[in-house]
């Protein structure tokens, strides 16, 4: 590929942007091949075909066709969901058994005032491989992802929202790229929300780009997939809706890889959502401010004492 096919498919958002952020630089300032990964990963327009320098691999069509042999949890966050808990959970469940035995689904009740956490637990009954963890009050979307993320031991880790907007079976596109990222991160395409979530979106995505230089499409995305032994080592400090920026900023922080895929976002039914409320956007800047002072001192004092091992 030469540059100018390169800043071409870049700028229109046919090459991932991972790439230009994480990939090593020559002496002037170009992208080179990542020796840790062996590969340009570049996403297509569709966001489910990945280029290689060994040609195109296409992800599989079918759910059918996909058998992975790493085991895999699922992290659902549930808050007040009675009304489409026991549909997603099914529909989970039912898509996992096609792809492999090994797995767990663990759902996070944070505080539910309603039935939630009930009809979970009668699942659970049916299905050992269903878990329910319960906060007995609401500690925050953040809070609910840490519990479940410190609660599974499989080799993958996947967590999606427990709301019934994106689609389990997009999760099959990301099997093939987990083999060559530390993590997949979906983004969705189109975004099924109404215009001011969109914009509250996009200044928060500036934002983190400003205070952190991380920036992917769609940075709270409740649809990723990671190596779980990425968080055995990671130390989560937030506990709201900063919690998947933080993620990010460590994974990059840490030298880790990952690559974008457009995912089905689907119009929420029933339930109302709580991402926009006040609270929870006033939470979220304070954690930012909080912790981004905190991590670029830390950042700061690595660079002034770098570890040095015993002779």
């Amino acid at each position: 590929m030469g540059l100018r096919q390169f800043f071409t498919g870049y700028a229109r958002g046919e090459i991932s942007r991972q790439w230009a952020l994480f990939a090593p630089t020559d002496s002037q300032g170009m992208p080179q091949v990542s020796l840790a990964t062996g590969m340009l990963a570049m996403s297509m327009t569709d966001g489910r075909t990945v280029q290689t320098k060994q040609g195109i691999v296409s992800a599989p069509t079918t759910s059918e066709d996909v058998h992975i042999a790493q085991s895999l949890a699922v992290v659902l966050p549930a808050y007040n969901e009675e009304a489409v808990i026991e549909k997603t959970v099914s529909v989970v469940a039912t898509a996992l058994q096609k792809w492999t035995a090994d797995f767990e689904i663990v759902v996070v009740n944070d505080g539910s005032k309603d039935r939630t956490g009930q009809i979970v637990e009668q699942l659970s009954m049916s299905e050992p491989r269903i878990r329910l963890i319960n906060h007995p009050v609401n500690k925050g979307y953040g809070a609910a992802l840490v519990t479940g993320f410190h609660a599974v031991g499989k080799d993958l880790v996947f967590f999606m929202d427990s709301d019934g907007q994106f689609d389990i079976d997009d999760l099959q596109h990301f099997f093939p790229l987990i083999e060559n990222f530390d993590a997949v991160l979906g983004y969705r395409n189109p975004r099924q929300d109404p215009w001011l979530r969109k914009l509250n979106a996009w200044g928060w995505k500036q934002l983190i780009w400003l205070v952190f230089g991380v920036r992917v499409r769609d940075i709270d995305c409740a649809f990723k997939l990671y190596r779980a032994d990425f968080f055995q080592q990671l130390n989560l400090e937030t506990r709201g809706a900063m919690i998947n920026a933080e993620i990010l900023y460590k994974l990059k922080r840490d030298g880790r890889t990952y690559t974008e895929v457009g995912v089905k976002h689907l119009p929420r039914e029933v339930g109302q959502a709580t991402g926009a409320k006040p609270q929870v956007i006033l939470r979220a800047l304070k954690e930012l401010f909080i912790f981004g002072r905190k991590w670029k001192q830390e950042e700061r004092a690595k660079l002034h004492y770098p570890l040095t091992l015993p002779e």
